[in-house]
């Protein structure tokens, strides 16, 4: 199974920009977040925290008088 990889993927021209372009992708998508993370306000995260706990009406409202961004 694997030889049968390992020859398509030696057979496609390019293929090396792949690996790089995935692991570029997974480290900025995570950069995004911790970024967001890091400058989230203490009410965003305790709102946040908090929303397991709360039915869906009671967050409906929630959101609609605070206009989370």
């Amino acid at each position: 199974m694997m030889r049968f990889i390992t020859h398509h993927l030696t057979s496609i021209k390019g293929v090396e920009i792949f690996p790089m372009l995935s692991l570029m992708i997974f480290v900025s998508f995570f950069a995004i977040v911790l970024i967001r993370v890091w400058k989230m306000t203490r009410s965003e995260s305790d709102e946040l925290s908090n929303i397991p706990f709360t039915d869906d009406e009671a967050y409906q409202e929630t959101l609609s008088t605070n206009d989370i961004k």
